[in-house]
């Protein structure tokens, strides 16, 4: 007996900003079996589909192709023949020079049911990301959109690059070229020749709404030249018209404080994505390289005992976020919840601690003003600790400041690994691989980082010496000087809030650094 037949969705993933997909493109591969996707659909958007989900790439770029349309044709009807919901992911719009006519053309053929999940064209989006709008009011009325991978040389060229020219400079308007970077000497000449002002504006952008974004403005006759000049490449949308001049005061995206950084995010994978989200925002290219892994205790027998006697100490003191998972996952596998801690007065070392006590329904008895152990004893002491017994759930390496300073005060104080920080697999090669293409600032989050990055580089300095340090605060900055790092920016709210927004007043102060007095933002 057959399967039933299943699906497959014709999905536009948008220009490439991962944020542009649509939220129904979003919920599809969040329900697919199959992914096949393109070289311009956004990488991340494959996290969207079920770990389970087979993972095709059918990326295509002039000249190479991993498979061709019939394959990718064929592939699309064997998978949702085989009872699979099948999700297409397209660059941009899939009816938009994304060939999904063809493919939906296939599958009706076979009788295979699909969905169309209309997306955001760089036609648009591009431009919209330099900051020029392609329609304005008093300037343009109206657009084109045409591909540029015919030769306009040749007489049998299907664009009517005479009639596109006559139009522009006779009823104005704004001309998008796609696919057209191999052509565009002779694009912009067509045009010119068919009497559009060789002092028309063009705006050229590569990889529009990516974090790598370029612009390279100009003319009819000077466009070509200066984009080749700058080094651009394909993907580029060209935009000719009067609207490119507004690029001088709406440009946005390329002027965001971090644009075009390579940032290097050496937080556990767990915890990156909101480092590199705060990053991205402030036009930062997050080149995530955990340094770090979070693993739990090799034993869980004393942590155990531990979260079995919560509510016997008289303080539970917690100085991560990992220590708060790691000890209400023990809670969870005992079947108890937040009320084993009973009278226990509840610590928390930093914001971010604190608010993952809130998500589970503990509203912290302390919070130091800032967030490190030195701050926190200083605060501490005013508390009466002469025989209080205090837990520390905490990392099985780390800095004991906290529970030799509590002890110094009095305190009968029991720390029990909650968690372990380990090396990542494959971290090594693919630290050198980050640092050969280039990374102009290292982020730390804990000393743990710091450490774990100069094992993966087997202790060498050299390659950081290029890259701009910068520290989420002071322990993690001892710790990079004492194993002989400069620090250029150290975080004066300790959390990566307060880590991305230092990076981002930093340049946009272009402020100069000094090694033995880091800035403190």
């Amino acid at each position: 007996m057959n399967p039933p037949v299943g699906k497959v969705y014709l999905i536009g993933a948008g220009p490439g900003d991962p944020g542009l997909i649509t939220v129904k493109g979003r919920e599809v591969l969040a329900r697919a079996n199959v992914v096949v996707y393109d070289r311009l659909a956004h990488p991340s958007l494959l996290d969207y589909a079920p770990p389970s989900a087979e993972r095709v790439f059918a990326g295509k770029a002039r000249g190479q192709q991993e498979l061709t349309q019939d394959g990718i044709n064929a592939l699309l009807v064997e998978r949702a023949r085989a009872g699979l919901r099948v999700a297409r992911l397209k660059g941009g719009d899939p009816f938009v020079f994304g060939r999904g006519g063809e493919e939906a053309l296939a599958l009706a053929h076979c009788g295979i049911p699909f969905e169309v999940v209309p997306g955001v064209s760089s036609a648009i989006a591009a431009p919209a990301y330099a900051g020029i709008p392609v329609t304005h009011r008093g300037v343009a009325t109206g657009f084109t959109v045409v591909s540029g991978s015919e030769d306009p040389s040749k007489p049998e060229s299907s664009v009517r690059w005479e009639e596109l020219a006559r139009s522009l400079a006779s009823h104005g308007g704004t001309l998008m070229t796609l696919m057209g970077w191999a052509s565009i000497e002779k694009i912009l000449e067509a045009l010119q020749r068919a009497g559009l002002s060789a002092d028309t504006p063009v705006a050229l952008v590569q990889w529009g709404t990516w974090s790598r974004q370029r612009t390279v403005t100009g003319t009819l006759s000077t466009a070509a030249g200066k984009g080749r000049a700058a080094g651009l490449a394909a993907p580029v949308v060209a935009v000719i018209g009067e609207v490119v001049k507004l690029r001088e005061e709406l440009a946005w995206f390329d002027n965001r404080p971090l644009f075009g950084k390579r940032v290097l995010v050496t937080r556990s994978r767990t915890q990156a994505s909101r480092m590199c989200e705060l990053l991205e925002d402030a036009g930062a290219v997050a080149v995530e390289l955990p340094a770090i892994a979070i693993a739990p205790p090799e034993d869980f027998a004393p942590l155990d005992d531990a979260v079995s006697r919560l509510s016997s100490h008289n303080w539970v003191i917690f100085a991560s976020v990992n220590a708060v998972d790691s000890v209400f996952e023990r809670l969870d596998a005992q079947g108890r919840d937040s009320r084993a801690f009973g009278p226990s007065r509840v610590g928390a070392i930093g914001p971010a601690t604190a608010a993952a006590l809130g998500q589970r329904g503990i509203r912290p008895d302390f919070t130091p003003s800032r967030s490190v152990s030195s701050a926190a004893l200083e605060e501490l002491a005013a508390y009466e600790w002469e025989g209080t017994s205090v837990l520390l759930p905490a990392a099985d390496i780390g800095r004991d400041e906290l529970a030799e300073g509590l002890s110094q005060l009095g305190a009968d104080v029991e720390r029990v690994t909650a968690y372990r920080t380990i090396t990542p697999p494959n971290a090594a090669q693919r630290a050198r691989d980050a640092f050969a293409e280039g990374i102009d600032i290292v982020t730390f989050t804990s000393s743990s980082t710091v450490r774990n990055l100069l094992s993966l580089l087997d202790g060498s300095k050299e390659a950081l010496s290029g890259s701009l340090i910068a520290c989420i605060g002071p322990v993690t900055s001892g710790t990079a000087r004492e194993l002989g790092l400069r620090v250029d920016i150290e975080a004066n709210e300790h959390t990566v809030e307060g880590l991305a927004a230092a990076l981002s007043h930093h340049f946009s102060g272009a402020k100069a650094t000094n090694p033995e007095n880091p800035i403190i933002i």
